[in-house]
């Protein structure tokens, strides 16, 4: 157990930046290294401060440059996959997304058995499993439930073919005739500091009179803490790395949430954000069935006009069933395997997040001043 190192993919993104911050404190060990395409010279900044507990190397370069990941994962104890990209609107080129997701998985998978890296844990997601119609309620599911995501959307799609391709590779053999453990982690909808769902609608709301726009009000979902999920990575490689606990950790994957309130999405942003005077959307609107036949009708159009024209409409049927289903989650698996319990009370998570919204709300005040003078 003595002297190992970790490989973090991903780790300039919200959660990535997280699992640093934790993982320094791990007992012995000597090298973190943290992979992104680009960094930010305030993460660099803050990373350097972090020199001081262990060794940490920055590397900038592609999740698709194959070379590059050999070179990432050489000597490495444990890699922890949090890269990819997250695109719920279906903004970002379908070819791109399924590249990173899921090529670039793959790619790191195999560097891993050249390099003989043993422990691989990868970030997926809950829209893995779901959900696939607005009408199927799932509350407090489970993982021996059989749900898997139907839709053709590239996110949930590429993450669904990256996780089985992660759980399929355990037990394979190393280079240096070892074997590989792998184990995947579904969070569910995570929120925090530096949320950029949360930034992008707290934002919009600042410049709409402080009136919050609805993401899903026909919703209820259990988020969680971006600082829980990442502490679900943090006991997951001590398990992975541990001969007693290995066994029945491997080759599993596991839902992760807090204690957060069930809630709908609309309420989570109200929560965080009403003390500094925004508020909900209380016009009316569309009955859920209408919105998913618009949805459907949008996507038609913009089918029909891509010879010609890239139209992305506002909204499709997967966004609107994503956004406005009945779908929690249980953590007990987790629990029991990795001895997971939340880090951070929903008390606590609230008011590191109530904080951080305010700072949003003070750069957007400063904003307009500026402009007016």
């Amino acid at each position: 157990m003595t002297g190992w190192s970790c490989l973090v993919t991903g780790a300039g993104g919200f959660l990535g930046q997280r699992i640093i911050r934790l993982l320094v404190e791990e007992k012995e060990l000597k090298e973190i290294r943290v992979l992104d395409k680009a960094f930010r010279p305030e993460l660099r900044e803050e990373f350097s401060k972090l020199q001081n507990k262990t060794k940490l190397t920055v590397l900038e370069g592609d999740i698709l440059d194959e070379p590059f990941l050999k070179r990432a994962c050489q000597d490495i104890s444990v890699v922890i996959h949090t890269a990819c990209i997250i695109d719920v609107f279906g903004v970002t080129h379908r070819e791109s997304v399924m590249n990173v997701n899921v090529k670039g998985t793959q790619l790191l998978l195999e560097a891993c058995v050249q390099a003989s890296v043993p422990v691989f844990i990868y970030t997926s997601s809950i829209e893995v499993a779901g959900p696939n119609s607005y009408k199927e309620i799932i509350q407090n599911g489970h993982e021996e439930e059989p749900l898997e995501n139907t839709w053709s959307a590239p996110y949930p799609y590429s993450k669904k073919l990256a996780e089985k391709a992660v759980l399929a590779a355990d037990g394979w053999t190393l280079k240096d005739g070892g074997t590989l453990y792998t184990c995947a982690l579904r969070p569910t909808y995570i929120y925090g500091e530096g949320s950029q769902f949360l930034s992008a609608g707290i934002n919009e709301a600042l410049n709409n009179n402080g009136i919050l726009s609805s993401i899903g009000k026909f919703s209820t979902v259990n988020p969680v803490y971006v600082g829980n999920v990442a502490w679900a990575h943090i006991l997951a490689l001590r398990a992975l790395r541990n001969p007693k606990k290995a066994p029945s950790v491997r080759g599993q994957f596991y839902y992760i949430s807090d204690d957060t309130p069930h809630q709908s999405y609309d309420n989570l942003s109200y929560t965080l954000s009403k003390e500094f005077g925004l508020r909900l959307d209380s016009r009316w609107s569309f009955p859920l069935a209408l919105m998913y036949w618009i949805g459907f009708l949008l996507e038609i159009v913009s089918f029909l006009l891509r010879p010609i024209y890239t139209y992305r409409p506002p909204f499709n049927r997967h966004m609107v069933t994503l956004s406005n289903s009945v779908f929690t989650f249980s953590y007990k698996k987790a629990q029991r395997d990795l001895a997971y319990e939340p880090l951070y009370s929903w008390e606590e998570a609230k008011q590191k997040t109530v904080e951080w919204v305010g700072s949003l709300v003070d750069r957007h005040k400063e904003t307009l001043k500026s402009k007016t003078q």
